[in-house]
């Protein structure tokens, strides 16, 4: 296990994979797998068995993130600042 400095509550920046560039809210951490769900982000489709009660069907939630994959937001910003601007 690796030590890591992104906590549940966190805001973090995804740097890699499809969602790049957005910001969200840390939901969860495995230390054991070092991924992270992030609210609102990664979002994949799951389909749901029909119970008795007769609910089922195709939801969205969110799927873990390799913690390579984001970085917290005040680092990001703070890369960002010090980066002369591109012409």
């Amino acid at each position: 296990m690796a030590k890591t400095d992104i906590k549940k509550g966190d805001e973090i920046v995804v740097i890699a994979g499809a969602s790049k560039g957005r910001r969200g809210k840390v939901s969860s951490y495995d230390r054991g797998a070092e991924r992270v769900v992030v609210e609102g982000l990664n979002l994949v489709k799951r389909h749901l068995r029909r119970t008795q009660d007769g609910q089922g069907g195709i939801t969205e939630r969110e799927a873990p993130i390799h913690r390579s994959n984001v970085m917290l937001a005040s680092l990001w910003d703070a890369r960002r600042a010090k980066k002369p601007a591109r012409k």
